[in-house]
């Protein structure tokens, strides 16, 4: 059984490499190098991108904003399956039922970058079959997570853990100062960690995700609210924070009252984090 997957790119790559184990596999992309790269590297082979051949499945590994020009393209080559890695799955989805009416529908989100692999994997089974199934067993076989959703609760879920996240995340490395390392907490570690995670990527991705899911303008709201918070404002905003993180108020605990060390220890414990407030 073999799989044409379209676009060679680092997703593309991951994937075909995934699937070599039960597929083979050939890649095409408009960069025919890049696909000569990927098939030598992951014993497979090179096809046109323009290729009239058809295969067993189709995998689209192409950036959000060419998917759906990609499965109007892509889908006659399929002959059992079409499925796509692109990172938004309503798009996608409807795509390929336009399409792809009579074949196997799959869409997958690897959520995590190639180079942290296995993790978890979000899949809509929009018509599944038997081909569809041995793509998500042979994912799982490899150490990831194939967990289902719909299509609409994942792309409602990227404007928080993509689109927010990524928003917070550069909104610091924008704001921060260059201070001694000796100054910094553990907060800012973490902080600083999670920029170099996103800014180690590609800026084409992250705008992307910006363009494709809402997310970003509520970050800024929230900034600004933190931003001009008076004393009562503030302590409001932090309570409802440590709930929605599931905190001790989320478990049960008296929103009105500090928790059980009182507040003088809730001060010395979070004393270390004095340079993070100012």
């Amino acid at each position: 059984m073999e799989v044409l997957v379209v676009g060679a790119g680092e997703m593309g790559r991951w994937v075909g490499s995934t699937l070599a184990r039960e597929f083979d596999v050939a890649y095409a992309d408009r960069d025919s190098d890049a696909a000569r790269v990927a098939a030598t590297a992951h014993d497979g082979r090179a096809v046109p991108l323009d290729s009239d051949e058809t295969f067993d499945a189709v995998c689209l590994a192409v950036p959000i904003s060419a998917v759906a020009q990609a499965v109007d393209d892509h889908a006659p080559n399929a002959e059992r399956a079409v499925f796509d890695v692109t990172g938004v799955m309503e798009t996608p989805v409807r795509a390929m039922r336009a399409a792809a009416p009579d074949r196997e529908r799959l869409s997958l989100h690897p959520l995590f970058a190639a180079a942290n692999a296995p993790g978890n994997v979000a899949a809509v089974r929009d018509a599944e079959g038997p081909v569809t199934n041995r793509v998500c067993d042979a994912l799982s076989a490899t150490g990831n997570r194939v967990f289902e959703t719909t299509a609409a609760e994942h792309d409602e879920a990227m404007e928080t853990v993509q689109s927010s996240a990524h928003a917070a995340v550069l909104a610091y490395a924008l704001a921060a100062d260059d201070v001694r390392d000796e100054f910094a907490t553990p907060v800012s570690e973490a902080l600083d960690a999670l920029v170099r995670t996103v800014t180690g990527g590609t800026p084409r991705v992250y705008r992307e995700i910006q363009e494709s899911f809402a997310g970003a303008d509520r970050v800024a709201d929230a900034a600004a609210e933190l931003a001009d918070a008076d004393a009562e404002a503030f302590e409001r905003l932090y309570r409802e924070a440590s709930v929605r993180d599931g905190g001790d108020d989320a478990r049960g605990g008296n929103a009105g009252d500090e928790d059980a060390r009182g507040d003088d220890a809730r001060d010395e414990a979070a004393g270390d984090e004095e340079s993070d407030q100012r």
